[in-house]
C-alpha cells in the first residue's frame, strides 16, 4: 500500500528533472556555482513574475502559439492536399514526389537566408518557415497512408460505383487516418521548433525565440534559462493536445 502510495504521489519521471533541481539549488546556495553567469533556481522562478523584462515570457509565448497555428495550419492544410493527391493519382505522384522528396533532405534552418531575401526579415518569413515546418511530415505521412488503403476496399467502392467525394470522405481519409495522425505529430513538433528557430535567428519582434535570443545579448541567464523552460513546456503542451485530440477523433485507436 505505501509502495502504490509513493508511485502515485512521485511519478519516476520527476526523478531526474527534481535531483538535477536539488543538485543546481546546493551548489548555488554553497557557491559552489558562481560568477556573473550562474542563477539560482529561485532567481529563476522569480524572473517571469517579478522581473520587468522576464514577464516579457508571457506575451513572447502567445506570439509563437500564434505563430505555430497560423503557419501550421497553413502548411498543414497544403501537405494533406498535396500528399491525397500524390498518394491517389499516379501521375500526380510521379510529378511531385521526387521534387518534395528530394527537397525535404535541405535541412530546414537552410532556409532561412533564401527566405529572408525573399520575404524580409517580418512576421511573413517565420510564417512561411513554420509552414515549411509543418508541411513535409504531413505530405510524406498522407501520401503514404493514401498508398496503403487497402486494395479490397478500393475494388469494393468501384463496384459501388461511389462519387469521388464520398470515396474520399468515407474510404480513402479514413483508411489514411492512422498515417495522418502519426504526421500530425511530428509536424507539431515541427512546426513548434521551426517557430522558435525562426524567431531566435531572424531576432525581432514577439516571440519565444526573439525573446531567449535577446537575453542571450543581455547576459541575462535567468530569463535564458526562463525560455528554455517555457520552449520545452510549451512543446510538451502541444503534443499533449495533438494526442488528446486524435485520441478523440478517433476513439478506437488507442495506439494513437
Amino acid at each position: 500500500m505505501a509502495e502504490r502510495l509513493l508511485r502515485t504521489s512521485f511519478p519516476r519521471g520527476t526523478v531526474v528533472p527534481m535531483t538535477a533541481a536539488a543538485i543546481w539549488w546546493l551548489a548555488s546556495s554553497t557557491g559552489l556555482l558562481s560568477g556573473p553567469m550562474a542563477v539560482s533556481p529561485l532567481q529563476v522562478i522569480q524572473t517571469p513574475f517579478l522581473d520587468a523584462s522576464g514577464r516579457e515570457l508571457w506575451a513572447a509565448l502567445l506570439a509563437s502559439m500564434l505563430r505555430v497555428f497560423a503557419g501550421g495550419f497553413l502548411g498543414g492544410l497544403a501537405g494533406l492536399i498535396l500528399g491525397y493527391v500524390a498518394g491517389m493519382y499516379r501521375g500526380a505522384g510521379l510529378g511531385l514526389s521526387p521534387t518534395i522528396h528530394t527537397v525535404r533532405q535541405v535541412a530546414l534552418f537552410a532556409w532561412i537566408p533564401l527566405l529572408t531575401a525573399w520575404f524580409g526579415n517580418g512576421e511573413g518569413t517565420k510564417l512561411v518557415f513554420t509552414a515549411l515546418s509543418t508541411f513535409f511530415p504531413l505530405f510524406l505521412a498522407t501520401e503514404q497512408g493514401i498508398r496503403q488503403v487497402p486494395r479490397p476496399l478500393v475494388e469494393v467502392a468501384q463496384t459501388l460505383a461511389l462519387r469521388p467525394t464520398t470515396r474520399i470522405l468515407r474510404l480513402y481519409l479514413p483508411a489514411a487516418l492512422p498515417n495522418i495522425y502519426v504526421g500530425l505529430q511530428i509536424a507539431a513538433l515541427s512546426a513548434w521548433i521551426g517557430t522558435i528557430g525562426a524567431e531566435y535567428a531572424i531576432g525581432n519582434g514577439r516571440g519565444l525565440g526573439s525573446y531567449i535570443a535577446s537575453a542571450r545579448d543581455q547576459f541575462r541567464m535567468d530569463i535564458v534559462i526562463v525560455g528554455v523552460f517555457a520552449l520545452a513546456v510549451g512543446g510538451v503542451l502541444l503534443a499533449a493536445a495533438i494526442r488528446l485530440a486524435t485520441s478523440k477523433l478517433s476513439p478506437w485507436n488507442r495506439e494513437i
